[in-house]
């Protein structure tokens, strides 16, 4: 039996881009017809590690760290929104809205992993916070985030504090700075190349088509 492909996708969980670029590639292996042939694991990356528990407005985050205008921010929500749209995913932008810290959201993703149901979470979370408007730094929603892909929820809630599994997270991240991470999604195929930022469509089924090709 042929080894699969492997596909690592460092990303974060409040990271637009990284939905809209997951959504894209999930398409690209779908027309492909290679769901069989792939195994995805998603790395953690952390936009905002800072960030504190309170969180912080979506626009004065923006303005503070990328110096945009109004306008600007007007228009790439605007994106966004049409992108998602485009791939059957919402994305509900409202004044109101906070950055939040995603550090805990990334230590359950890990802990999904080991039962095959990281791609299932990770998408429950980002629908979570960029559809439904709820805050995935809150152990009561991340909570129900377990539940909702059928994990236990007293295991996944104590990897939250356990010591082990933190410094796990924290280690990861500094492995994908260390290979030069430094803007998600950053798409990895079999740890020998990488793409990065949402491609097109097209892009992935390129590069899928080649990869397999020639391995």
């Amino acid at each position: 039996m042929k080894k699969k492909l492997k596909i690592d996708i460092v990303s974060d969980v409040v990271c637009p881009w990284c939905t809209i670029g997951y959504k894209r590639l999930e398409k690209a292996i779908s027309e492909l017809g290679i769901e069989d042939q792939v195994e995805i694991e998603w790395q953690p990356f952390e936009l905002n590690p800072n960030m504190p528990a309170e969180g912080q407005n979506v626009n004065e985050h923006i303005t503070e760290k990328y110096g945009s205008t109004p306008e600007q921010q007007k228009a790439s929500k605007q994106n966004m929104t049409e992108a998602g749209a485009e791939l059957g995913f919402k994305f509900d932008y409202f004044d109101e809205m906070r950055m939040v810290n995603t550090f805990d959201a990334h230590v359950l993703l890990e802990y999904a992993k080991d039962f095959g149901k990281q791609t299932e979470l990770k998408m429950t979370l980002t629908k979570a916070f960029f559809s439904d408007r709820k805050d995935v730094s809150k152990r009561d929603i991340l909570k129900q985030a377990l539940l909702d892909v059928g994990l236990n929820t007293e295991e996944g809630l104590a990897k939250l504090d356990n010591e082990e599994a933190r410094f796990e997270i924290k280690s990861k991240e500094k492995y994908w700075q260390n290979l030069g991470v430094s803007s998600v999604p950053t798409i990895v195929f079999n740890r020998q190349s990488a793409v990065t930022g949402a491609q097109p469509v097209d892009t992935f089924k390129q590069v899928l088509s080649e990869i397999i090709k020639a391995s």
